[in-house]
């Protein structure tokens, strides 16, 4: 039997939480959860609750999976029907996430003003959130017909292409395509840290940005990636940056976990 609510470890993620952290959590929910057979109110419920203050109060982490549905029962004395239908009420309130398969985890909601221009790191680190990088490919070439249209290039023009999984706590939250003139960035390994770090260190960082954003659905390649299950929810950004001169100098495809990212719009009517 597993006793660990931590973090899945495939794509070589961090150990197992020790079992202290789940004897903390199953503490909290036997006090909060008031889990004595004679109070009036339904045993589900009292559990249902216990874990949405776990979650609020930082007991179990975002993107954390909780112990199994048989553990939790034994551990409390309780029926798994009772668990099953405590963590079938989170999971249709977007507070926990099941996947076939797989553990039970704590939903990780990301919000992005669009309003702001920041980079995916920046995004991470203003939640608190540790961001991190896994490169898919870098390289130099010439750009395709597609890239040179919206980069303003001439044919035959080099360009800097960059494919990353971008991750929040180690969890992943999305794939990133970018292609960048070879003249703002003639080298991948001249990155160091931010991709937008390094543009200003070079007297190129992008001031303005324009953004779009599509629904779409998860490829199997993007699922096995992001693990999620294929054609799952995704929210694709498109972002052309550009200078003040008005030179783009970044296109940026994002493929956004669409059950961990929300995109957030302030809106004012006129007049």
């Amino acid at each position: 039997m597993s006793s660990s609510f931590s973090p899945d470890q495939n794509a070589g993620r961090s150990e197992p939480a020790e079992s202290a952290e789940v004897e903390r959590l199953i503490d909290h929910l036997q006090r909060k959860g008031r889990l004595e057979t004679e109070s009036p109110t339904a045993l589900y419920r009292r559990l249902q609750e216990a874990l949405r203050s776990a979650i609020s109060e930082g007991i179990v982490p975002a993107g954390a999976m909780i112990p199994g549905e048989r553990e939790l029962a034994q551990r409390l004395d309780l029926s798994r029907v009772t668990v099953r239908n405590a963590i079938k009420g989170l999971v249709e309130e977007r507070l926990l996430v099941q996947r076939h398969g797989a553990r039970t985890s704590v939903a990780l909601r990301l919000e992005k003003p669009m309003t702001v221009f920041t980079s995916f790191s920046e995004d991470m680190e203003a939640r608190g959130r540790v961001p991190g990088t896994t490169w898919l490919r870098r390289e130099v070439g010439v750009a395709d017909t597609t890239e040179a249209m919206a980069l303003g290039l001439s044919p035959g023009a080099g360009v800097c292409r960059l494919h990353r999984l971008r991750l929040a706590d180690r969890v992943p939250i999305a794939i990133e395509y970018s292609v960048l003139p070879a003249e703002f960035l003639p080298n991948p390994d001249l990155i160091e840290g931010s991709l937008y770090v390094t543009l200003e260190r070079r007297g190129c960082q992008p001031v303005r940005a324009l953004q779009r954003v599509r629904a779409d659905v998860a490829t199997a390649h993007e699922a096995r990636l992001l693990e999620i299950e294929t054609g799952a929810p995704i929210l694709e950004m498109e972002r052309r940056c550009s200078l003040e001169n008005g030179r783009v100098v970044e296109l940026t495809r994002s493929r956004y976990r669409g059950d961990a990212y929300d995109f957030m719009v302030e809106l004012a009517r006129r007049g």
